[in-house]
């Protein structure tokens, strides 16, 4: 349920970068998040429901990705303006896994026992540090590490700046693109 003293709301451009619609935090609604890193929210765009984690632009802002269901219901395409009301939340919704990282992680009885264990919020972490680069090799060896690190115990990656962005697909060494220059 939403709670009405902590809503955000405003008014922001969908944009596209690389064929993905984007909705990116003003600044100054981002700076009543409670944190620079990914966060969980809820609210509306253009009064249509969503619940989402809020990616850091690396720029001390927020974004999301709305998915076609949203832009739908909100009636927006890129390059619109849309009204958005949200709010942080505590209770995240699960991440979807990637095939590589789910492969390793059912490949290790030790990692498959503690995943389930970890919090929603240290399996989104796991997966933004493992997704962050475009090299095959890199992206290998941090799906190495992260099961070396969590039959260790580590139930979150560590000694990495989760204020970056860490979709490489629609940013550059952790920033988010510049839509007008893409």
């Amino acid at each position: 349920m939403l709670n009405s003293l902590h809503m955000i709301k405003f008014k922001t451009t969908l944009y596209e970068i690389k064929g993905r619609i984007i909705l990116r935090l003003p600044a100054e609604a981002s700076a009543k998040l409670p944190t620079r890193s990914q966060v969980m929210a809820e609210g509306t765009v253009n009064n249509a429901p969503f619940k989402s984690p809020l990616e850091p632009d690396g720029k001390l802002s927020h974004w999301f990705e709305p998915d076609k269901a949203l832009l739908k219901a909100a009636h927006a395409v890129a390059g619109d303006t849309v009204e958005v009301t949200l709010q942080a939340v505590k209770d995240w919704v699960e991440p979807e896994v990637p095939t590589d990282l789910k492969q390793a992680i059912a490949a290790d009885p030790a990692t498959r026992a503690l995943w389930p264990e970890i919090t929603p919020l240290a399996r989104w972490e796991w997966i933004r540090w493992t997704r962050s680069t475009l090299n095959p090799d890199t992206r290998a060896h941090r799906i190495e590490v992260a099961i070396s690190k969590m039959n260790a115990g580590e139930r979150r990656p560590c000694c990495w700046n989760r204020n970056w962005c860490t979709d490489p697909t629609v940013s550059k060494s952790g920033i988010l693109l510049d839509p007008h220059k893409v």
